[in-house]
């Protein structure tokens, strides 16, 4: 085997290149299946309206029947059992109000939605819906593909290391044109489309890594530390009620409201009627969009919350609890008072979901993915065609020999900081050297026994 030879340019440059050959290689196809997956779950919307019309949509166009004799055709449905957990109206003329319910035959994060048209009254249909969000079940399983691969919790590790290192492949990616960018109209057509198709999506991808790490187990609970530490959470409602105000008496061991017989609820009419006061409450409160979220409290000592649903600009996301015996505001919850870091997320989950601006955002992030995918597949069609120039190139351990104290120390500090904010990064980058050092032990048996003969 021919000996490796020295590029002319700096080792840590010789360094990057390495690694982020490495990310391609070994990384790539995580992130080919993240933004595949992504595109189909940012176009659910349109496929979710053809595939369940006939419950979300209703060709009557007539007066919408009051809330409460809604809410009562969807707990005739629902069964004796069934408790409501949600009731969302119906936002517009042709849509139907949608009633979850659970009883004792759903799992910790599913229930039941009954889809009533408001014009009639009448039960249209139901589906399963999962989270607390009420998620229909092909957004739900394009959702979990796109978090787990349907693997559940172990398979949130692929979805975390994507995300981990793509932000490192698209810096390190610019950092090499940087480094001589007139290398890009001399090298063939692949590395150019490769090297142009990264430039032009770099904020792209550093938005789907950086939103994306926010989702992650690892990473996402360290983000969520540091954002509670200096203050910066997303606002919630108080629902604690003043128990003096409430004289019944009330189980303080009271389960999960996805339970069967969690809540304390009234007689049927009488509960269909709350729904209609509280909304009116909230109404005159401020909470005035069109996609609204009725929940009613655990039990007794909790506040019924009302909150807005919409995941468009401009973003309403208030919220107000309210004491339901006597319908004053316990507490509310206004999008204005967000701290930035706060409403900077929530900006970036909407529109990481493709929903913050409607189509152009789901065409932005369709035309992001494909790129995406075109890159790795083009890298492996580079990989493959240079594979004998490869092994000639300085591993990472013959890259790290070359280099400076300075820069190893620098290098190294970095590593430690992103390996422990990151983990999922920085458990897979330990194996990364690992499968280096064998490369390169490798590559130096070769080159002693070629020097012998």
């Amino acid at each position: 085997m021919t000996a490796i030879k020295r590029p002319n340019t700096p080792a840590y440059m010789a360094l990057l290149r390495r690694l982020h050959f490495y990310i391609g290689l070994l990384i790539g196809p995580f992130l080919a299946v993240a933004a595949l997956s992504g595109m189909a779950y940012a176009l659910t919307p349109q496929l979710e309206g053809w595939l369940y019309a006939d419950v979300l949509h209703s060709s009557n166009r007539g007066p919408a029947k009051p809330l409460d004799q809604q809410i009562n055709s969807a707990l005739q449905a629902a069964g004796h059992d069934a408790v409501i957990t949600a009731v969302r109206p119906a936002p517009a003329v042709g849509d139907t109000t949608r009633v979850m319910f659970t009883d004792s035959s759903h799992g910790p994060s599913e229930s039941r939605a009954v889809f009533v048209d408001p014009a009639t009254a009448q039960v249209l249909g139901e589906l399963n819906v999962y989270g607390t969000s009420g998620v229909l079940p092909l957004r739900t399983t394009i959702d979990q593909f796109h978090r787990s691969l349907l693997l559940g919790e172990p398979g949130r590790l692929y979805a975390e290391l994507a995300a981990s290192w793509l932000w490192i492949a698209a810096l390190g990616g610019l950092a090499l044109w940087l480094a001589n960018p007139a290398a890009t109209a001399r090298k063939g057509s692949l590395r150019k489309l490769h090297r142009t198709t990264g430039l032009w999506l770099l904020l792209g991808l550093m938005f789907f890594s950086a939103t994306g790490l926010t989702w992650s187990r690892y990473a996402g609970e360290n983000i969520g530390v540091f954002r509670n530490k200096f203050g910066w959470s997303t606002p919630t409602v108080s629902t604690t009620l003043d128990p003096a105000s409430h004289v019944e008496a009330h189980d303080e061991h009271a389960e999960h409201h996805h339970h069967a017989g969690a809540m304390s609820m009234p007689e049927i009419p009488a509960q269909s009627t709350q729904f209609l006061q509280v909304l009116a409450t909230a109404r005159s409160a401020g909470i005035d969009a069109a996609k609204v979220e009725i929940k009613p409290g655990l039990n007794d000592t909790n506040a019924w919350v009302v909150r807005e649903i919409g995941m468009g600009w401009p973003t309403q996301v208030d919220a107000v609890s309210i004491d339901p015996k006597n319908l004053k505001i316990v507490d509310e919850a206004r999008f204005a008072d967000y701290p930035i870091a706060a409403k900077l997320t929530r900006w970036g989950i909407d529109a990481h979901m493709g929903a913050l601006f409607g189509l152009a955002n789901q065409l932005i992030l369709v035309v992001t993915g494909l790129g995406l995918v075109s890159m790795v597949i083009i890298g492996y069609m580079m990989w493959w065609r240079r594979r004998p120039a490869l092994t000639r190139q300085p591993t990472l351990f013959v890259a790290w020999g070359e280099l400076s104290i300075g820069w190893r120390c620098a290098i190294s500090i970095l590593a430690i900081l992103i390996g422990v904010s990151l983990p999922v990064l920085g458990v897979s980058l330990i194996l990364l050297v690992a499968l280096d050092a064998v490369l390169t032990l490798r590559a130096s048996s070769e080159r002693a026994v070629d020097e012998t003969r």
